[in-house]
């Protein structure tokens, strides 16, 4: 059963059953082939991510030393993102209510030990667009809390198979991932063997980066 978090941040527990998430892992292994995971730094100075990244979708979210921004090719191949997984676009029409497809899929890949501080997601031209987040692999502390950094947060478990729609008053939320879980016997499995350490995570996020024709939501 789905719970609001907060206006607009809703947490749908198990949206990806056990069938939709090896599913989904094999799309993502696809991309990744044709898209290989870079790890990125901090503009200005250079510190690497502790994620590695890739991208699927007609643009792909980058961070080097010039800075934050989607661009349509891969940065070290130069080659086209990959087309976005369907399984992923289907979750995208089944629960953001927003009829533009998303223009991007941002494939974030932790080892054990990543975690990603806190940070908004502001590099789209339309925040009337949800971002839609879908997890594989260990669970992670997911916390989040308001639009100034310095607001209190809250924390919640995300489990493999879990959505998460962060839209509406909560799409420009401080939101990052304290740590994983990768003890959890029950969620031991590893979507991406060879390309993903065991007890390692995969996180994609789902975007729409131009404006839409609409600039709302369906109501």
């Amino acid at each position: 059963m789905a719970t609001e978090l907060a206006p607009g941040l809703i947490h749908h527990p198990g949206f990806l059953d056990s069938a939709a998430r090896a599913r989904l892992a094999a799309e993502v292994a696809s991309v990744l082939a044709a898209a290989p995971p870079v790890t990125p730094c901090m503009p200005r100075t250079g510190k690497p991510f502790s994620v590695r990244m890739s991208n699927a979708g007609p643009l792909g979210w980058v961070s080097d030393r010039s800075g934050y921004r989607y661009q349509p090719d891969h940065p070290e191949t130069g080659a086209p993102w990959p087309a976005i997984p369907p399984t992923a676009l289907a979750a995208w029409d089944a629960l953001a209510g927003f009829p533009p497809p998303p223009e991007a899929c941002l494939i974030n890949l932790y080892g054990p030990d990543a975690r990603m501080g806190l940070h908004q997601d502001r590099d789209e031209a339309d925040f009337s667009a949800p971002v839609l987040s879908l997890s594989l692999g260990a669970a992670a502390l997911f916390r989040y809390g308001g639009l100034q950094r310095s607001d209190p947060t809250r924390s919640v478990r995300l489990l493999p198979g879990d959505a998460l729609m962060i839209g509406g008053p909560s799409r420009l939320i401080h939101h990052g991932v304290d740590r994983l879980y990768p003890q959890t016997d029950l969620f031991a499995e590893n979507p991406l063997p060879g390309l993903l350490p065991a007890g390692g995570r995969c996180n994609l996020t789902l975007r729409r980066v131009n404006a839409s024709v609409t600039g709302k939501p369906c109501s």
